[in-house]
């Protein structure tokens, strides 16, 4: 597996990673998408991605396995002054055949190294209350903040709770 940081998408990067965002909404990942996930929007929400790339608001991680997008992951920093020091984790995704191989172990390691690099000190995310992204958060350290019930549809259109998590890094 190689772990590439993103700072541009070229058009085949947009077609491979929109199938990886349809193959992870079809196994029930809630990463804000409902099922089926149409290839014109999967590609639209890439396409915008990229277009953030590079500049100071998103940052974008892929794993790759001979040569094809595997995972991705997302840290989009606060750009408020009163947030400098924070950033959000987005997007975190694996292909559903290439899960429990570490990959989203390292593209949460390579997000919280460059958040910690550029003088963050938290970091938050939000996952499906009980999932088992959960299960693999509180495994790296993450610590549950609260709950919101009702925040959001599963890709099959079931309403479900939200649970905030935050993982405080070390000062620089």
């Amino acid at each position: 597996m190689m772990l590439r940081e993103c700072t541009h998408l070229k058009a085949e990067d947009i077609a491979a990673l929109a199938k990886l965002l349809q193959a992870t909404v079809e196994a029930g990942a809630s990463v804000g998408f409902l099922a089926p996930l149409e290839e014109g929007e999967a590609r639209a929400y890439w396409q915008a991605v990229g277009g953030a790339l590079g500049g100071p608001a998103l940052r974008c991680w892929v794993a790759e396995m001979d040569g094809q997008p595997v995972g991705s992951v997302q840290l989009a920093p606060c750009l408020r002054a009163n947030g400098r020091h924070r950033a959000e984790i987005q997007k975190l995704m694996v292909h559903p055949a290439h899960r429990r191989a570490g990959i989203a172990a390292g593209l949460m390691q390579a997000a919280e190294d460059a958040a910690h690099a550029q003088g963050c000190t938290l970091l938050v995310l939000d996952t499906e209350a009980g999932s088992p992204a959960e299960r693999f958060y509180r495994h790296l350290g993450w610590e549950a903040a609260g709950d919101i019930p009702d925040y959001a549809l599963t890709p099959d259109g079931q309403l479900l709770t939200t649970r905030y998590f935050y993982k405080r890094l070390g000062r620089r």
